[in-house]
């Protein structure tokens, strides 16, 4: 066995990075340090570093691969280690883009530690740094008794783990399930609490007597009496979704926490955009940070975290797992509206740059793919000018994917939030969207009826009259 001594350094600057190793030895296992940080998550083993590590290998061929966040270019190298020969080596990470020199700063909006984590405060120090995050939200969440290591935190700023470029704040996730891994109403992250929204869950999440009530919408709007974000979680899952969204007790959504599988994710997000609600991309990891998942958020000034909640809030935003994408329609951006006559001719610009080949972009307009390229050989940048001819209100956004896969072997992609556009023609896909929703809130009111579980008939009336004049609101939209 022979130690190897590495030093992550800035390809252009020379100062120590804080990175993820991977190392793996003549025989394919992965090595770690015996103090070290592990990554959480599907794909390569490895391990966190402040910039220096040492590994104790077995004599060959070892490879070492190294990467920070999505705008570093990941750095692989294979060294041979002689018998009881320390071995030293610097390993340089270039960097591909630099988002935060052009406004764009990314964030993870959905974190937890489980049960297990028994070094919360070293991860939570590094994971920021890491993934190269300029905000991370790790949240407090109720299920039983469980004791998460993060809800060990108190809401609000965490100073102790805030710097000028890394803003740590914990939220909350407020949840209901209708069984024990089945969700009911669904999930909603709450931002920027003074305190917690009381209860954090209710219904089987805290035992199998508790009811059914408060509705999330009531947590909601607790939330925002403390100035606080409500984003809905994981795709819009959860009955009171369309409830919350055309009530406007919803600022964002988070899509992919923790991980895209196919583009049939989008689709609720589609249905509640094409019935005008503004409701801007988000996303986060969920458990750790286990995937390379991050909402990018452009901050008009100096980067702070109002200044980075107000974006989100404005719609200005893409999320990504590695491609930087961007959108303009004339001069407007992701969270503008453009007001036009009918038959109305824009011209849309799409730009996108990738360490990772994509191998298609496409243009969205009302849930449908307008427009798109395909790269059978994989494209890592490019601009793509599209004229259209707007025949009906909605909304456009441009996303990218790719069969390539990251460390964490998740797929490549990225989507833009929308630009708006009003034409004076209600869209056919308004209609047909509403109609879809107030299906579902069928669904939810029967469930209500007949299988929830509630301490008085007033606390039903109320679930019921949420749910009913969701129901109205869409309906107006047929």
């Amino acid at each position: 066995m022979s130690l190897v001594h590495g030093y992550v350094i800035d390809h252009q600057t020379g100062q120590p990075l804080e990175a993820k190793v991977h190392v793996l030895d003549a025989g394919g296992r992965p090595v770690f340090p015996a103090d070290a940080i592990r990554k959480v998550g599907p794909g390569l083993s490895g391990f966190y570093t402040d910039g220096e590590f040492t590994v104790d290998v077995p004599t060959g061929f070892t490879t070492i691969a190294v990467e920070r966040g999505t705008e570093y270019e990941p750095l692989e190298t294979t060294i041979r280690v002689d018998f009881g020969q320390p071995t030293e080596l610097t390993l340089p990470l270039r960097r591909w883009t630099r988002l935060p020199e052009m406004g764009w700063y990314p964030g993870n909006t959905h974190i937890h530690y489980d049960e297990h984590e028994d070094r919360p405060d070293e991860r939570l120090r590094l994971d920021p740094r890491v993934h190269d995050l300029h905000v991370t939200v790790v949240s407090i969440l109720q299920r039983g008794d469980m004791a998460y290591a993060t809800n060990t935190y108190p809401v609000g700023l965490l100073t102790d783990f805030t710097s000028a470029h890394h803003v740590v704040d914990c939220g909350e996730e407020n949840r209901h399930n209708q069984a024990a891994w089945e969700i009911g109403y669904g999930h909603v992250i709450f931002l920027r609490l003074v305190e917690p929204v009381l209860p954090i869950s209710r219904g089987v999440l805290v035992d199998d007597g508790d009811p059914d009530y408060p509705p999330l919408c009531y947590a909601c709007d607790e939330a925002r009496r403390q100035r606080g974000l409500a984003i809905w979680c994981h795709n819009g899952i959860g009955m009171e979704a369309p409830v919350a969204a055309i009530l406007g007790k919803l600022d964002a959504f988070n899509l992919f926490d923790p991980y895209w599988v196919n583009p049939q994710e989008f689709q609720i997000w589609y249905h509640l955009l094409n019935c005008g609600i503004h409701l801007p991309a988000s996303t986060g990891s969920d458990w750790y940070i286990c995937s390379n998942n991050r909402v990018y958020v452009q901050v008009e000034g100096t980067f702070s975290y109002e200044t980075w909640l107000e974006g989100l809030q404005a719609g200005r935003t893409f999320i990504t797992n590695g491609p930087a994408l961007f959108i303009r329609v004339d001069d407007s951006r992701p969270g503008d509206t453009i007001f036009g006559g009918r038959n109305g001719r824009l011209e849309i610009e799409i730009t996108w740059q990738s360490h990772y080949p994509i191998d298609s972009v496409e243009l969205v307009y009302n849930g449908q793919v307008m427009s798109s390229q395909s790269f059978p050989e994989g494209n890592q940048s490019g601009v793509w000018r599209i004229p259209l001819t707007a025949q009906e209100d909605g909304w456009l956004a441009a996303r990218v994917f790719s069969t390539r896969r990251d460390s964490f072997y998740q797929p490549v992609f990225a989507h833009t939030s929308p630009v708006w556009v009003h034409v004076g023609n209600p869209s056919v896909a308004c209609a047909s969207s509403a109609a879809l929703l107030v299906k579902s809130l069928d669904e939810a009111v029967g469930w209500v009826r007949t299988s929830g579980k509630f301490d008085a008939m007033r606390q039903q009336a109320e679930v019921l009259g949420l749910f009913e004049r969701a129901k109205s609101a869409y309906r107006e939209l047929l």
